[in-house]
């Protein structure tokens, strides 16, 4: 790929995956927003149009997203997780794939809930097979954070197998105004995943809005 990758967002509409396209469509990638309804995934992207820099984003259903994007970023909820990976499957081979789920299991979402496979992530993966290079990111950052203009204070744990995955996946949370943290392979997103229900209980005891991490001692810092 030359220059910046394409973004697909499948569950581009939701709040996470539209902080997401919002901040991205922003620092100049082309962004194609995906949905089960394809008039809100339109509505959605003519609503980005006025703050993005470059290409406009356009609205479709998530398959066609998936098959438009150079990465395809999935946020979806855990209760239609597995379905949509089966959906999007056949356009993702040989792609970077962004998994962004946490297994939250309603009503008792403040509770770490984890899956049979240890992680969404690891799931996913196994669902979409060796085609697909998976990758796990933006667990612990508070979507309506990524939806305002001012800046987020939180870190961003990427996995993956491959290092290079990894460090395309940190770039894009860095356009995305954030600081992303390699932070080992994809086996290692249980521990991000579980941390968001920590984050949730975080959140609702001291009453604040948007509870995220940041990990100390970096050069970067």
């Amino acid at each position: 790929m030359s220059g910046k990758p394409t973004l697909a967002i499948v569950g581009g509409t939701g709040a996470l995956g539209g902080g997401l396209a919002r901040r991205s469509a922003a620092a100049g990638y082309e962004v194609v927003i995906g949905s089960r309804s394809v008039d809100k995934a339109e509505a959605a992207a003519r609503a980005l149009a006025p703050a993005a820099r470059g290409v406009p984003p356009r609205g479709t259903s998530n398959v066609e997203a998936a098959g438009a994007g150079d990465v395809v970023i999935l946020s979806v909820p855990w209760a239609s997780h597995g379905a949509i990976l089966d959906e999007i499957k056949p356009r993702v081979a040989g792609k970077i794939v962004v998994d962004t789920t946490v297994p939250l299991v309603p009503p008792k979402v403040a509770r770490v809930q984890l899956p049979a496979e240890t992680s969404a992530a690891v799931a996913a993966q196994r669902r979409l097979g060796d085609g697909a290079r998976v990758v796990a990111a933006f667990h612990n950052v508070a979507a309506a954070k990524l939806q305002a203009d001012a800046p987020v204070d939180c870190d961003v744990l990427v996995f993956a197998d491959a290092p290079e995955d990894r460090a395309a996946v940190v770039e894009l949370a860095e356009a995305a105004g954030l600081r992303g943290v390699h932070a080992g392979p994809l086996a290692n997103a249980v521990a991000a995943e579980a941390l968001t229900s920590v984050l949730i209980g975080i959140n609702r005891h001291y009453k604040v809005p948007g509870a995220g991490i940041r990990i100390t001692g970096l050069d970067k810092d």
